[in-house]
C-alpha cells in the first residue's frame, strides 16, 4: 500500500488533513521517503531519513498520530509546541488529535519546519557509535 492509498483508505473527514500533513513531511525534508509499514500493532505512513526514523503518521479509532523523533530527541520542540497546540495530546514522541481545530494546518507547519532542523542523522550516528 502507497501513502496515497493509506490516505484514501482513511474516513473521509481525515483525509484532507492526513493529505495536508503528508504534503507538508516531503515538502520540509527533501530528503524524507515515506511508505506504509507496521507500527506500534497498525500500519502508518512511516518517513525516514536514509534508513533512520523521522516521522509516522496514522489513523486511529479515536485519534490521528503524528510521531515525530525530532521533537523526542530535542526538547525544547516538545516545551515549546506542547504550548502552542492547546487542544492536541502530546506524549513524549507524539501528538494525538482528532481534527484540524486540535492540529491547525499553520502551526504544525511550524512544528515540521522547527522538527527538520534538527539533524537526526548525526544525532543518530553519535548515537551508534
Amino acid at each position: 500500500m502507497t501513502p496515497t492509498e493509506y490516505i484514501s483508505a482513511q474516513s473521509p473527514e481525515r483525509q484532507a488533513l492526513l493529505k495536508s500533513i503528508h504534503a507538508l513531511i516531503l515538502k520540509l525534508n527533501k530528503k524524507i521517503t515515506a511508505e506504509v509499514a507496521p507500527m506500534m500493532g497498525t500500519e502508518m505512513i512511516q518517513y525516514k531519513i536514509n534508513t533512520y526514523f523521522a516521522y509516522a503518521l496514522g489513523s486511529g479509532k479515536a485519534h490521528i498520530t503524528l510521531h515525530a523523533l525530532p521533537m523526542y530527541m530535542h526538547k525544547p520542540i516538545h516545551e515549546k509546541f506542547s504550548k502552542l497546540f492547546k487542544k492536541a495530546k502530546f506524549q513524549k514522541g507524539c501528538i494525538n488529535f482528532k481534527n484540524a481545530d486540535e492540529m491547525p494546518l499553520d502551526m504544525a507547519e511550524q512544528f515540521l519546519t522547527d522538527c527538520s532542523k534538527v539533524d537526526l542523522v548525526a544525532i543518530m550516528k553519535k548515537y551508534g557509535k
